[in-house]
């Protein structure tokens, strides 16, 4: 029987646990048309919750709404393969000469001197939403491409204004797009439709676990699933890293049990770790890092008194880092003066970490 579970970031995962709600909202925004604010939407969140995969499931939704679909990333050169390589080939072969650039023989683009790739994607879209509709996804939204966001962001309010079927989907970690709405020149950022993912409900992703399992062949227990869901924190990439994790444990025996959980999660919880959490320390700051670090101190909420003490500064200075790690997606408000670690065994793994001792 094969593992149905998918712990490979934007992968599709089996089943969408927790996102049906926002789906809808841009379900209503496709049938609703460029009036609609999700016509352009943006998905914002820390690392595995699973911004890549709302954007593929987005596509999907298009796709079947009769939209052509763009799918790119928003690294350096981006407006440059939507102009030269994607619209272009969607565009008929007696509609491909239009002004300000031809199709070269070989499927790229050939600009004239003048021309920009910003003035070159409202032409190809004003053409091409003569007769269909379009959707472009970017993911990994982010300043090092803010030049061409800045293009991108004049074509879109064009063609919002002109009432053209040109929808927008994109995601970013939340201190990139931080750093985009800095920018006044990428307005459509500004005036998404934003979406900030969080951890699904441990209820929905126990019934996510037992119909996954069902469907694949095998039998889990609702008792044994809700221990799952509870090893998984609701965290999107950990909830299929158990999931794969305590399948393979005895995979040709029809139930799982509650020792194959108890043993998936184990091995689940060492592999978060370097595949988020390390990628996650090593972008911050060193004032971040022992932010945090003096955070896992405490089994529960910590308040701001507490780390500010353990630092050694003072109130204020200890909340511009406070709001920083929010921006970052690691860490969330968890009443007056308190503060919670926002992905699941981040506090475990900090404890487990070299830094840890030797900064406390």
């Amino acid at each position: 029987m094969r593992n149905p579970f998918t712990p490979t970031f934007g992968a599709p995962p089996p089943l969408l646990v927790g996102r049906a709600g926002l789906l809808d909202l841009f379900q209503d925004a496709l049938d609703e048309g460029p009036g609609s604010p999700g016509f352009a939407t943006v998905y914002t969140g820390g690392r595995g919750v699973g911004k890549t995969v709302m954007l593929n499931a987005a596509e999907d939704l298009a796709r079947a709404a009769g939209f052509a679909v763009i799918s790119e990333t928003a690294t350096p050169g981006f407006l440059e393969r939507i102009t030269g390589t994607h619209l272009p080939a969607l565009l008929p072969k007696q509609r491909r000469k239009v002004k300000g650039f031809n199709v070269a023989p070989a499927g790229g683009i050939e600009l004239e001197p003048s021309v920009q790739h910003g003035q070159i994607l409202r032409t190809m879209v004003e053409e091409f939403t003569l007769t269909r509709r379009l959707l472009i996804t970017l993911d990994e939204l982010q300043a090092g491409s803010l030049g061409e966001l800045r293009e991108l962001s004049v074509v879109l309010q064009h063609a919002v204004r002109e009432g053209r079927q040109f929808a927008f989907c994109g995601a970013g970690l939340p201190a990139s797009l931080d750093d985009l709405l800095r920018d006044s020149g990428v307005t459509f950022i500004r005036r998404a439709d934003r979406h900030t993912l969080g951890a699904a409900s441990k209820h929905a992703v126990a019934e996510a676990f037992e119909a996954v399992v069902t469907a694949s062949g095998r039998t889990i227990e609702p008792e044994v699933a809700a221990a799952a869901a509870e090893s998984t924190g609701g965290y999107p990439f950990l909830i299929q890293l158990v999931g794969y994790r305590t399948w393979r444990q005895h995979p040709n025996v029809a139930g799982i049990t509650t020792e194959d959980v108890v043993a998936g999660a184990e091995e689940a919880n060492r592999r978060v770790g370097t595949l988020v959490f390390e990628p996650a320390f090593r972008d911050l700051s060193a004032v971040d890092r022992t932010f945090l670090l003096k955070m896992a101190n405490d089994d529960i909420a910590s308040t701001m008194a507490d780390i500010a003490a353990r630092m050694g500064v003072d109130a204020n200075y200890a909340s511009q880092y406070r709001l920083r790690l929010i921006a970052a997606g690691l860490i969330e408000a968890a009443g007056h003066g308190k503060v919670t670690f926002t992905l699941p065994r981040l506090r475990e793994w900090l404890r487990e970490h070299a830094a840890y001792d030797t900064v406390n």
